[in-house]
């Protein structure tokens, strides 16, 4: 019955919206359909047949309970910053998505690392999810609707075909409808050392060879996985300009920006970076100073939705386009939303393989995928079902921290550093 009522106070339209206006003594939660509810739980379960545990590229789901009984999931976070992170919003107002953020990110003194951030992302990503969930719409429409019909897609890698050589694989990936095939340099794999200098060669000829496999136009992309140092990777770099690739992604290691003001110089190609970074603050001299073309950054590793669309906002500033980083498949999801919301600048998603997992925790309708582009979800919240039986449960929080750190607040009552 509870679940019914949010629904009939969304379908109100501009009628409900009205009677939250000043003056008539009700809030403007209300009018919007939002209920007054509180987090109760936040449970954490493991990715069935998901073989990488690791900090930053976690898989784990996140459930977000509330005492009306609305849930709402995200994905990402190891155990231990999910658990921490968790015990800082029981009892919270889950629809004061940006409040909590900024309570997470800041309150506990130290600036979050990238491996807090991709936990704070999983987190953030269910109250999106929950809160669509309790207007009955898609969560694009709560980030102001699409912009786009669908989000073009590229393949790192191909699994749909039977090929035995790159050229043929890339040739099937963009018959499919993909917009592009990446590829990554030569060499640096298994026991073999890696040489710079015959590496380098190596990857220009194969760059030859998969352009003219796909007909140019920019229907191939590479990293070059930060392998070379300046000087190897200019000279891929240059050596491939008038093969107009769609990206030359991470030439040289990303850690100082300072060194792709260098980069920047002596290159043509257009210039991808992000996917190792997290929050506005790792990526924005890029875009700011016009350093790279297209960021990586990605879902859930930027801290979350919100913090993806303020990033989209800095891409529009500058007229750099956003290429995020392959993902987990309930980010995948949510990445459909953000960059179906967002300007429309250029943009691409990563997909492994050519295609979207199908997890067998998820509705197989999970993402609308068809012709190598992904198509906006218009059920609520991500439009994702979750089903708890067919993953690992971990934990449950149930609590408020032990252990809070000061909160200090202005006098208007938003959070700034303690």
């Amino acid at each position: 019955m509870q679940r019914r009522s949010f629904l009939k106070s969304a379908a109100l339209g501009t009628a409900g919206l009205w009677a939250g206006l000043p003056g008539t003594g009700l809030p403007r939660a209300e009018a919007a359909g939002l209920p007054k509810l509180k987090i109760t739980k936040i449970r954490y379960y493991g990715a069935p047949g998901y073989n990488k545990p690791l900090f930053n590229q976690a898989r784990g789901i996140v459930e977000i309970e509330t005492d009306g009984g609305l849930i709402g999931i995200g994905e990402g976070g190891s155990k231990d910053m999910i658990e921490q992170c968790a015990q800082m919003m029981i009892g919270e107002n889950p629809f004061r998505i940006e409040h909590l953020w900024q309570s997470l990110y800041r309150g506990m003194f130290y600036p979050p690392g990238r491996e807090k951030l991709h936990a704070l992302g999983a987190l953030e990503m269910a109250l999106w999810d929950l809160k669509g969930k309790a207007l009955g719409v898609p969560v694009y429409e709560l980030l102001g609707g699409a912009t786009r019909d669908y989000v073009e897609c590229y393949a790192t890698g191909f699994r749909a075909s039977k090929a035995k050589t790159e050229e043929d694989r890339a040739r099937d990936c963009i018959e499919a409808g993909l917009r592009s095939y990446r590829i990554g340099p030569t060499g640096g794999n298994g026991e073999t050392p890696f040489d710079f200098y015959e590496n380098a060669k190596k990857t220009i000829d194969f760059c030859k060879r998969i352009d003219a496999a796909v007909g140019g136009g920019g229907k191939w992309a590479i990293d070059l996985h930060t392998r070379f140092d300046t000087t190897e990777g200019v000279k891929i770099c240059k050596a491939i300009e008038n093969l107009e690739p769609y990206f030359v992604e991470d030439i040289v290691r990303s850690e100082n920006p300072a060194v792709y003001q260098t980069v920047r110089q002596m290159t043509t190609v257009p210039i991808a970076v992000g996917e190792q970074f997290g929050d506005r603050w790792d990526i924005n001299e890029f875009i700011e100073q016009r350093l790279i073309d297209y960021t990586r950054v990605t879902l859930p590793n930027t801290g979350g939705i919100t913090e993806l669309k303020k990033i989209a906002s800095l891409c529009e500033t500058h007229y750099a386009g956003m290429i995020p980083h392959f993902t987990g498949p309930l980010s995948t999801a949510a990445l459909v939303h953000v960059l179906g919301s967002s300007s429309p600048t250029r943009c691409l998603m990563e997909l492994a393989g050519g295609e979207p997992e199908r997890p067998e925790y998820f509705n197989e309708d999970y993402v609308s995928f068809r012709n190598g582009k992904l198509y906006l979800n218009p059920n609520p919240g991500l439009g994702v079902t979750f089903n708890p039986k067919k993953a690992t449960f971990i934990m449950e929080v149930t609590t408020k921290t032990q252990f809070p750190h000061p909160v200090l607040k202005s006098p208007d009552g938003s959070i700034h550093n303690w």
